[in-house]
Formats: structure tokens, sequence, C-alpha cells
């Protein structure tokens, strides 16, 4: 590389960072579904999620969950062919969202207990950061993994992006009422 390249590729690079949008982190979650209320059913009871209001302008069903920074979105699906066909396949390599746990033995233990199909596998072994996965799917099909993955590093491949971590200013505001209020002081 001459030092013409070198100083050009600097100020891509520079350019890339200033350009970048102002982002801040994943706020929801999608999911078109069968049965909105079996949806919610599975996500309170397998994934920890709750049940949070939606606005009231909405004329379609539907309901929001939130849990773990992000919320997911499930909508009334009016349409079969915007569902996953095959209800019971696991491809790692297909289509999923994944959430990070803290103990791999007791989302096992719970997907057991819920009777919920699943993949168990390890990858990164090798690389001496191993990563234990669960991939099972919601009522719908739609695939979902549970990982590990605070044992990965991140490395950037190139300077010209910057990673930006979630702030304190991600996460909506929370509103617990003033009975709750009392009781999560108390």
């Amino acid at each position: 590389m001459q030092i013409g390249e070198e100083k050009r590729n600097g100020e891509d690079q520079k350019e890339a960072r200033d350009n970048a949008p102002p982002l801040m982190a994943l706020n929801h979650v999608s999911r078109v579904c069968r049965s909105v209320e079996k949806s919610v059913d599975f996500y309170t009871k397998v994934l920890g999620f709750v049940l949070i209001e939606r606005p009231e302008s909405f004329d379609f069903d539907g309901a929001w969950l939130f849990n773990y920074g992000v919320g997911i979105h499930l909508v009334q699906c009016k349409d079969e062919e915007k569902l996953p066909r095959d209800k019971d396949g696991l491809d790692p390599m297909d289509n999923h969202i994944s959430f990070e746990c803290e103990s791999m033995e007791e989302m096992e233990k719970k997907l057991k207990e819920s009777d919920i199909k699943y993949m168990k596998r390890t990858v990164g072994e090798e690389d001496g950061a191993p990563i234990d996965q669960l991939f099972f799917n919601d009522p719908d099909g739609f695939m979902v993994e549970i990982c590990n993955c605070e044992n990965l590093k991140l490395v950037p491949q190139s300077s010209i992006g910057k990673i930006k971590l979630p702030s304190d200013k991600h996460n909506p505001p929370l509103e617990l009422g003033d009975e709750r209020n009392a009781n999560a002081a108390g």
C-alpha cells in the first residue's frame, strides 16, 4: 500500500464513523402469529417476557412484550403464507432471534419441563471460547436461540466501524404504579 492509499483509507474510515446513524439499541422484534394468546403464553412462561400495554389506537389484534432490554411485538396473522411452513424444523443456519442466558442448564431444564423440542450444540471449542446453544421454535415455528455468547470476544474486522454499546438511555421508561413502587422500595 502506498502513502496516498493509506491516507485515503484513513479518510474513508473517518467518514464512515462520522456518518454512522445515531442508533442506540435494538428496540423490538415483530412476529406474526396464528394465535396471539398462545404466543403470549410462550414468550411470558418460557422466556420470561412481561406483557405490557400497547397503544389503544391500533385497530388490529396483537400484544407487546418486554424484558431484557428488548421488546417483542406480536401481531395476529391475516396471511398464513407469512408463517413458517415447517413448525418443527430446527436449522441453526435459518432465521432466528437469539438471547444470552446466565444458566444454560436452567434454560434446558425449563425447555424439558415445558415439553419443547430443542437442539443443543456447542461451537468454538477449538478456539478456546466454547459457546453453548439451544435452538427451539415458538408456537408458530419461528426459531429462537439461547446461548452463552458472552464467551465470544467481539473483534471488529477493521477500524472502519465503531462498536457502540447501549447506554442507560436505550431502555424505555418503566412505570410500575404507586402500589408496586411501594412494594419495591420496602
